[in-house]
């Protein structure tokens, strides 16, 4: 198979068996879980995540249309000054100044549903930093996701380029339900 739409049909096939696999409970440790983001419609794409390995909870609900609001400061360690969009909503952070279940934590404890911590690494766009517990002992029951830098930081600056608080998202996907030709990926990322 040497035609464009080759790999994304083994993609496609590869992601069935394996979401397919999945306990009832949720997602196993390094799978895959996507978002879609629904506006702006400049991003409108297809993201994803990988879970955390050893803390936070599970998606058992699907959202339709939720919030992805990035913290301020993004780095989540400690108090946020826009902790009150953040509750009942999904939270963008930024990697890097504390734990990731630091990070976790401060979200949970501000009300949100579930945190994505971007790599600060604004050009990776191809490997997943497995997040782990620190040595605290300290648990987080938030689902708690990954994405590439890359795609941190465009989600960020459409959001800054449109003047927007937050993205609407979808959470998570299935995208075996999706035919391949109607994915859509961002441009940015290999998928």
């Amino acid at each position: 198979l040497a035609a464009p739409g080759a790999a994304m049909l083994r993609r496609s096939l590869w992601l069935c068996l394996c979401l397919c696999s999945c306990p009832a409970r949720g997602l196993r440790i390094h799978e895959y879980l996507y978002f879609q983001v629904l506006s702006p419609g400049d991003i409108r794409y297809i993201f994803t995540a990988t879970p955390a390995k050893d803390f936070g909870g599970v998606f058992n609900t699907r959202y339709e249309q939720i919030h992805l609001v990035p913290a301020d400061p993004p780095e989540a360690c400690g108090e946020l000054n826009n902790g009150v969009f953040i509750q009942d909503q999904i939270a963008l952070v930024e990697r890097g100044g504390c734990s990731f279940l630091s990070k976790t934590r401060v979200i949970q404890e501000h009300g949100g549903r579930a945190v994505i911590i971007a790599d600060n690494a604004y050009d990776n766009d191809s490997f997943y930093i497995e997040m782990i517990q620190d040595s605290s002992r300290r648990t987080a029951d938030i689902p708690a996701l990954f994405l590439l830098g890359r795609d941190g930081y465009m989600i960020r600056r459409s959001l800054e380029q449109h003047g927007l608080p937050w993205a609407v998202i979808s959470i998570p996907v299935n995208v075996t339900s999706i035919p391949t030709y109607e994915m859509m990926q961002p441009p940015w990322t290999f998928w």
